[in-house]
């Protein structure tokens, strides 16, 4: 009896996020340790470990910020590694550790499903297993597929072995939204900007990878369902929304700029702008100089990394079906409705709440960081917005940099770490505690309303 009581207490230790974030934890140190091997570099020089830990931050939270050059300093081993990092991170380690389990024909328990289910932002334990496989097998099939188009720049370019393995690599980096690149030089694809191939693969890559599992499995049903959840609609309309506004607004803002699109034929400045407009919604290439852009593109890119991907996606940020809830919000509340609504339906006050929430603590963990980085990061000389926009691109595990991340110092490196790593733990972590909180508590003292004037 005594040994059963010691069981259920050591089972009800940890609650499935606690166990995710710890599990995230320990992947970005066993990453950090094999990146601080000499033989992960060129070179053969042991890397010191801030920037291992750094490196392997970036990599399993897809966010692609770095330190060092991907391409000209980590050996195939260490490109290897981060591209593993990048692919358990981008699905889940949960999701990779059921496909261990299903190859080696393991059984999934009750306390492996709830940890799925947590991963993957889901709310039901039905068919989370073939949903598991589901997002494995579409993972890599999509991924197969850009590899393959990619090859047909990459292989006359690079040649068979290296052609093959760079189209692998950024298919991978490209799903997944992390941005890493092996183009070297800190130039991300600034060399493919005329490459309509190059640009619009990454591009599709990014898009399917960022509007989660969840939808493309919807729309794949939706021949036998004959309906779309309202989940899948609001994340399509937003996605679209956002994607059609930043490639409008890039295209205004940079067409005169001739640091960037100025000097560019017209197939060449669509092919950036619309580059500039997906790449931010989180996954970190870039085509043009992020450094010559207009102040006005500056603020509308930070503003994208800020809203992100989709829940269930491998993006980062508040996620773009939290911004509709509090845009649709608005709406009711200029049209004086009580609900906030869309499509027919009634969006629960619940979901308003926790996504009010998700903002308001997004925008509290970005202010702070930034002011810590004007403190710390201060002998870097950058002006204001590159402390903003790097916070920003931290957390929404976005990857983008005005320049300033090679210039950080140790502490300045540990700080955008914990950011990456809030912004891939935190928002998850916080609707799971609200939801634990809502569903384990009942308010059974109801208090007088009391009035106050807002606006």
């Amino acid at each position: 009896m005594q040994l059963k009581k010691r069981n259920m207490l050591r089972n009800k230790r940890f609650t499935p996020v606690q166990i995710i974030a710890m599990g995230f934890a320990a992947i970005i140190l066993i990453g950090a340790f094999l990146l601080s091997l000499p033989i992960a570099t060129i070179d053969g020089v042991k890397t010191p470990f801030i920037d291992c830990i750094f490196t392997s931050t970036s990599a399993v939270c897809v966010t692609g910020l770095v330190t060092v050059d991907t391409g000209t300093y980590w050996s195939y081993f260490g490109k290897t590694v981060i591209m593993l990092l990048i692919q358990i991170g981008g699905l889940g380690f949960m999701s990779f550790a059921t496909l261990i389990a299903l190859i080696a024909g393991k059984r999934i328990t009750l306390k492996e499903r709830l940890l799925i289910r947590e991963s993957i932002s889901l709310t039901s334990l039905q068919g989370i297993v073939r949903f598991a496989r589901y997002i494995l097998t579409f993972t890599f099939s999509i991924e197969l597929i850009g590899a393959l188009l990619l090859s047909i720049q990459f292989i006359p370019e690079f040649g068979l072995g290296k052609g093959i393995y760079y189209s692998i690599f950024h298919a991978v980096s490209a799903f997944c939204n992390a941005g890493f690149d092996l183009m070297g030089g800190y130039s991300s694809v600034t060399g493919y900007s005329g490459n309509a191939l190059i640009i619009l693969t990454l591009s599709a890559l990014i898009i399917i990878g960022g509007l989660g599992f969840y939808v493309w499995d919807d729309l794949y049903n939706y021949k036998i369902n004959r309906r779309l959840s309202l989940q899948t609609k609001v994340v399509i309309s937003m996605s679209l929304f956002l994607i059609v506004f930043g490639f409008v607004m890039f295209f205004i803002f940079e067409y005169s700029n001739p640091a960037t699109l100025k000097e560019m034929s017209m197939k060449d400045k669509l092919l950036s702008a619309f580059f500039a407009s997906v790449s931010p919604r989180t996954a970190g290439f870039n085509s043009i100089d992020l450094a010559g852009m207009s102040m006005a593109s500056v603020l509308l890119t930070i503003i994208l990394m800020f809203i992100g991907g989709s829940p269930g996606s491998t993006a980062g940020g508040i996620k773009t079906s939290t911004a509709g809830v509090l845009l649709l919000t608005v709406m009711s509340v200029i049209k004086g409705r009580e609900d906030t609504e869309v499509f027919r339906k009634k969006i629960s006050k619940e979901t308003v709440y926790k996504a009010f929430a998700v903002v308001v603590i997004a925008l509290g963990l970005v202010f702070t960081v930034t002011i810590l980085l004007t403190i710390t990061e201060s002998g870097a000389g950058v002006p204001f917005e590159q402390y903003l926009f790097e916070a920003t691109s931290a957390f929404g595990t976005v990857g983008l940099t005005m320049g300033l991340t090679q210039k950080l110092t140790a502490i300045g490196k540990i700080i955008v770490a914990i950011t990456m790593y809030a912004g891939r733990i935190g928002p998850l972590t916080l609707l799971v505690a609200i939801a634990i909180r809502s569903d384990n508590k009942t308010n059974s003292i109801k208090y007088p309303e009391g009035k106050i004037l807002v606006g």
